[in-house]
C-alpha cells in the first residue's frame, strides 16, 4: 500500500511533526507540490488522520494520571452504550478504550491532586452506569509512550 515516497515521508513527519511541506520535501528529495499531493493521498486513504497538539498534562496543573479498568454489568442490553456515552461527558477522562475479556473498558483521567482525583472518582466515576468492577490503577512514571511506526 504504501511505496517508499510514502514511508519517507512519512518517516519525516513522525519524527518532526513541526516541518512544512517544504522541508519534508528537501529531507526527502521531491517538489513541495509532489509531497503534498502525497500527503493528500495519505489522507483521503485515512493512512494520516491529522495532525495534534502533544500537551503535558503535568504542567497545566493535572499532576495525577490514573488509568481505571472496569467491568460492566453485561446482562443490561445497553450496558457499553450507556456507560461510553456517560464516560465521555466526564472531562478529564483523556482516553477511552474497549476490550474483549474480562475487563470491558479502560478509563484515562487526570486530576490536579489526590483530592481532586478522590472527587471526581466519587462524583463522576462511581455515578456512571452499569459498573460491575473497577479496578483504579495510578500512573508512577511513563516509561514509554510511542505511537511512532516503524516505517
Amino acid at each position: 500500500m504504501l511505496d517508499s515516497d510514502d514511508r519517507a515521508i512519512l518517516r519525516q513527519m513522525q519524527a518532526d511533526p513541526s516541518l512544512g511541506v517544504p522541508d519534508i520535501a528537501d529531507r526527502v528529495g521531491m517538489t513541495a507540490a509532489r509531497v503534498t499531493r502525497r500527503i493528500e493521498k495519505l489522507v483521503a486513504a485515512g493512512v494520516l488522520l491529522g495532525q495534534e497538539a502533544v500537551i503535558d498534562w503535568a504542567a497545566l496543573g493535572f499532576s495525577v494520571h490514573v488509568s481505571l479498568r472496569i467491568t460492566l454489568d453485561k446482562t443490561q442490553a445497553r450496558a457499553f452504550d450507556e456507560f461510553i456515552a456517560a464516560a465521555r461527558a466526564v472531562r478529564e477522562v483523556i482516553e477511552i478504550q474497549t476490550f474483549l475479556g474480562r475487563v470491558d473498558v479502560r478509563l484515562s483521567l487526570v486530576a490536579r491532586d489526590l483530592a481532586h482525583y478522590q472527587q471526581l472518582y466519587r462524583e463522576n466515576v462511581l455515578t456512571l452506569p452499569h459498573i460491575a468492577d473497577i479496578e483504579a490503577l495510578m500512573d508512577v512514571a511513563n516509561v514509554k509512550s510511542e505511537r511512532r511506526l516503524p516505517l
